[in-house]
């Protein structure tokens, strides 16, 4: 009898799955609560670095009702290095919905999921398939890579992406759907990977269509990505004599939305004047212009940031800007400080 796609998968998986940290051991279930904070986690971070947010999550706050009474300050302090900051305030605000309107439990349908902050098509599926086993078909990036080779799909993506999930769909089976799930995870990551696939280990290549016509290495293929732009500003450093630095509050909305900074001029594309940029200075001091640069990535530009510094003669200074504040330097860990501020301050030789 020739076996399925799923049967070979499920087969590899149960002789190869990975151990993870928010992963139940073999025929157990993981709860919804961690599956959830899981995969909000792992959304365009990888697993290495989510390890230790994840256990120091749950150590923190075990539960969802935990999570959801914790203050939102403390949140984006612990998931500080994280990025997609996004993700942290609706991570804080999908708890509070499921404390509040759902008694503590997640829905189990993809209509009350999706009504959650924070939760799209992948992340609902996936909480359905692994914490429930429901017949959900869940594509990730690593999914995806899977399918297309499996079936050969040439369009680049992301116009490939309807057939692709079109075509998962059609092979989650009706039992073991979460642990078929998390086998084609799985496989993405660690045999069927972007560069130099290990197809002669993989249980899937008797029917592997790009490795027949010997494609996989160039799939999926993708639309040429425009290039980023780069934004530049200036990035003001004030320290007390007993090196306690001014920071002060985003908005709540927006790019690191509610994370604190240190105050900076505007950050804007084109001609840059650092020296012009002192008349943004958050508040009267002698500022030194500090030489060097500070880069950072975000999703949509680059930017860099000249430093300059300066140290406060009085308290007082803070009063003048509205929602700042002293922070110690051994208390800066504490702060939801975001990785681009803790490399200015760095670059400061504050810590």
């Amino acid at each position: 009898m020739t076996m399925t796609h799923a049967q070979r998968l499920l087969a590899w998986y149960d002789r190869h799955r990975r151990t993870l940290p928010w992963r139940a051991p073999a025929g157990r279930r993981t709860e919804p609560y961690r599956v959830w904070l899981s995969e909000i986690m792992l959304q365009q971070t990888t697993v290495a670095t989510v390890g230790d947010y994840y256990r120091r999550f749950v150590e923190r706050w075990p539960t969802v009702e935990a999570l959801a009474a914790a203050p939102l300050d403390e949140v984006l302090s612990a998931w500080a290095g994280l990025g997609y900051y996004a993700r942290a305030r609706n991570l804080h605000a999908c708890a509070q919905d499921v404390a509040d309107k759902h008694g503590g439990r997640f829905p189990e349908d993809e209509a009350g999921l999706r009504a959650l902050p924070g939760i799209g098509p992948y992340t609902a599926a996936a909480i359905r398939s692994i914490a429930f086993d429901h017949k959900a078909s869940a594509v990730d990036g690593n999914v995806e890579r899977v399918i297309a080779r499996l079936y050969a799909i040439e369009t680049p993506l992301p116009d490939a992406k309807i057939e692709i999930h079109l075509s998962a769909a059609e092979l989650v089976p009706e039992a073991r759907a979460g642990d078929y799930a998390q086998a084609m995870m799985d496989l993405g990551a660690t045999v069927c990977t972007p560069r130099r696939p290990l197809c002669v280990i993989c249980p899937l290549s008797p029917s592997c269509r790009a490795l027949k016509l010997g494609l996989a290495e160039t799939l999926p293929r993708r639309a040429p990505k425009a290039e980023k732009p780069t934004r530049r500003g200036l990035a003001f450093v004030l320290a007390r004599k007993d090196g306690a630095v001014l920071l002060r509050k985003r908005p709540t909305k927006g790019l690191l939305g509610g994370m604190d900074e240190v105050p900076s001029s505007p950050w804007r594309e084109g001609r840059f004047v650092a020296a012009d940029a002192l008349a943004d200075a958050p508040v009267p001091a002698r500022w030194t212009l500090l030489d060097g640069l500070v880069r950072h990535t975000f999703t949509h530009f680059h930017l860099e940031l000249r430093v300059a510094r300066a140290t406060a003669t009085t308290d007082r200074l803070a009063r003048l800007l509205p929602g700042s504040a002293w922070c110690a330097l051994d208390l800066l860990d504490e702060r939801a400080l975001p990785t681009v501020m803790r490399k200015v301050i760095e670059k400061a030789s504050l810590s």
